[in-house]
């Protein structure tokens, strides 16, 4: 079978694809004929080199993907397998998404939901597994503020869609006025331009200067002293993304007399049994929301497996509102 290969770390024009051997199914395990995958900044660090694959998983990209079961494992002792060859279905993997075929545990396979194209599935499991995960994380619950920075994201986009759905109060940000109108379209409350300087000023006044209960960044060190000024008292900054560097310097007095938190968490390295029972979680607490159109897939473009190089061009340049996908 076919899967993109990095021939040349940090270079993407060689990010192209080269015959693998075939994924063998083994126990509690499912093959998916692909359909799409889903491009995210993680695959651009794995190119760079600064994002290993963990052990046991394929060298090639992708964290996640939709397709066809073609073939299934055998099943563990105690355990029936819910999936069945040819249904349609989207998955959470650790890698090896970029390929024809992929194997994958048969806890992170989720049903393609009602009313959402095969192929647009692809920008669901990451981007869902990562929101409610973390708004888990944070403690989030109804009536809550959330601000979402970044909302314009493959992640940004569900996690505004997914604060409104479950009653929060979500502020947002993105960048520049037509991206700001384009995430106001997710019924957010507020949607601020973060390329102004006045993000902390606008976000306290639209809470009446009490600030926010929760945020989810994709920032990182660039935005910590902000984002601590933003916080109410006892909220918890959620910390997903490091788009804008690894180290910072935090005021701790402030942390203290906010009562605040800093959370940092992360998806692809987690044991398989806390992944699959987020993908547990995201089945029962949000794919109904996506059924009902509540939340859904956002496609910037798809490209076919060939152009994955300049899918990773794509997603690097900033442009990008949603998911990029590469179609097999």
């Amino acid at each position: 079978m076919r899967a993109v290969l990095n021939q040349a770390p940090g270079e993407p024009d060689v990010l192209q694809p080269a015959e693998v051997t075939e994924p063998v199914a083994t126990f509690g395990t499912v093959i998916v004929q692909v359909a799409a995958a889903g491009v995210n900044h993680a695959d651009l660090l794995q190119r760079a080199g600064h994002y290993p694959p963990p052990p046991g998983a394929p060298p090639w990209p992708g964290l996640e993907v939709s397709g066809t079961v073609v073939s299934l494992g055998p099943e563990r002792s105690g355990t029936t397998t819910p999936w069945h060859v040819g249904d349609q279905v989207c998955a959470l993997l650790t890698g090896g998404g970029y390929a024809e075929r992929v194997v994958v545990d048969a806890g992170l396979v989720l049903p393609v939901p009602d009313g959402v194209d095969l192929v647009d599935a692809a920008a669901l499991p990451e981007a869902t597994a990562t929101v409610m995960s973390n708004l888990e994380a944070a403690g989030a619950r109804r009536g809550q503020t959330l601000l979402v920075r970044g909302g314009s994201g493959g992640v940004g986009s569900i996690a505004v869609q997914t604060g409104v759905a479950l009653g929060l109060r979500v502020l947002a940000t993105a960048g520049g006025p037509e991206r700001v109108a384009r995430v106001g379209e997710f019924c957010a409350d507020s949607v601020f331009d973060h390329n102004n300087n006045t993000l902390v000023e606008a976000v306290l006044a639209a809470t009446d200067g009490r600030g926010v209960d929760i945020i989810l960044d994709v920032v990182g060190a660039a935005g910590l002293a902000d984002n601590l000024a933003m916080l109410a008292v006892g909220g918890r900054l959620v910390v997903i993304g490091l788009q804008k560097g690894r180290r910072g310097t935090l005021d701790l007095g402030l942390l203290l007399t906010r009562r605040a938190s800093v959370i940092g968490t992360t998806l692809r390295s987690r044991p398989l049994p806390e992944r699959v029972a987020i993908v547990a979680g995201v089945r029962e607490n949000l794919w109904p929301l996506v059924a009902a159109g509540q939340v859904r897939p956002v496609v910037h473009a798809r490209l076919p497996l060939e152009q994955a190089a300049d899918a990773h061009r794509l997603l690097a340049s900033g442009e990008v509102f949603g998911k990029v996908l590469l179609t097999c």
